[in-house]
């Protein structure tokens, strides 16, 4: 899944014997994941460049007068590009000098220093697994830890990974994004606490049965996946029996099985101001709409019929750290004509990712 970091704000401060200096607020996914300085990533891609050379991507240019307001914020876009032009190569996101960068960037905005610490993480069944881990462990070495934990062999770690779940009073689950394999869970966690989010583990692909039918199951009572009643009752039935066969035939046929459950957001579709909950899997985005006239209308977007799409990152610019969101808009082809949609959400990645993976 392609990585989406953005730059939607900067500060300007004062340095400690005089002089100004510009701080960038780097959003991944839509959550604030470190600041950095300018000089800080100049640095850093002269240590990227010296190990990867020309399949790095360009880097803004030093200015060497001061900058007027339209060239802080040409600099703002270049390094935001930047930044996703980089985590396009796994070569590069893999490498320590990449890693380690970013993990001293994370600990340094959110003021956590090394040291141990317990992680809860939710299984599929909602029981939690609480690992011992230092506050600096990327995303990998707690899937590791986990793993471990949970009796699996090291082939089968790469089909699982972590994503951060939102807990709603109701007792439904949604994913609000994967946490990618060099962030600091524990420090991003802390970083979430106003967006009620735990750590969980999810499957990427289908691996251990008895795993998989307890994950299914559950999905299912939460209400992520659209069975008939006849469906389940077989389905619990198939998983007491273990018949493997016969219960990841009938599964699949569940609607939006696999899918992920996204939390309630609002869109312009079939007018603006309409709100919706959406689930996406499957090459599709699929949408139950509720209506103005309070309404609602099922609606299936697939990817097969998208032409273009962006991501843009919404600041309220009265209240910086309060009102910030995700707007994914896309051109689709209904009925023969194109028009633009748009869904406003902090967790529109995940639907992204299906337009980043669709044909």
């Amino acid at each position: 899944m392609k990585m989406h970091f953005s730059i939607p704000v900067s500060e300007e401060l004062l340095e400690k014997f005089g002089g100004r200096y510009v701080l960038y607020s780097v959003y991944l996914e839509g959550f604030l994941f470190c600041k950095v300085r300018y000089s800080q990533l100049h640095r850093w891609n002269e240590q990227l460049r010296r190990i990867f050379g020309s399949s790095m991507p360009p880097f803004p240019p030093k200015f060497y007068f001061a900058m007027t307001k339209s060239m802080a914020d040409e600099r703002r876009s270049q390094l935001e590009q930047y930044l996703q032009n980089v985590t396009v190569d796994t070569s590069i996101t893999n490498s320590d000098v990449f890693i380690g960068f970013f993990r001293k960037l994370q600990q340094d905005t959110f003021k956590i220093q090394t040291q141990k610490a317990s992680l809860d993480v939710y299984l599929a069944d909602g029981r939690n697994l609480r690992i011992d881990i230092q506050t600096s462990d990327t995303a990998e070495r707690v899937l590791e830890i986990v793993s471990y934990k949970m009796g699996l062999s090291r082939e089968l770690i790469g089909y699982f990974s972590l994503f951060f779940i939102r807990d709603h009073h109701n007792g439904e689950l949604s994913v609000v994004k994967k946490v990618a394999e060099f962030e600091l869970p524990y420090v991003s966690l802390q970083s979430m606490k106003e967006s009620h989010c735990k750590i969980g583990i999810r499957k990427c692909e289908s691996v251990n049965f008895s795993f998989l039918s307890l994950k299914a199951l559950q999905e299912i009572e939460k209400n992520w996946n659209k069975s008939t009643e006849g469906q389940m009752q077989k389905l619990q039935l198939l998983q007491k029996a273990a018949n493997k066969m016969k219960f990841l035939e009938l599964v699949q046929e569940v609607q939006h099985y696999g899918y992920i459950q996204l939390d309630p957001c609002i869109c312009d579709y079939p007018e603006v101001g309409c709100s919706a909950t959406l689930c996406v899997g499957n090459n599709e985005i699929s949408c139950c709409i509720k209506l103005p006239s309070n309404q609602t209308e099922e609606v299936s977007f697939k990817i097969s019929r998208v032409r273009c799409w962006q991501v843009t990152f919404l600041v309220n610019t009265k209240d910086q750290e309060h009102y910030q969101t995700l707007e994914l808009r896309f051109e689709y082809n209904n009925s023969d004509s194109w028009k633009w949609i748009a869904f406003y959400t902090k967790q529109v990645i995940n639907a992204a990712s299906q337009l980043t993976n669709g044909p």
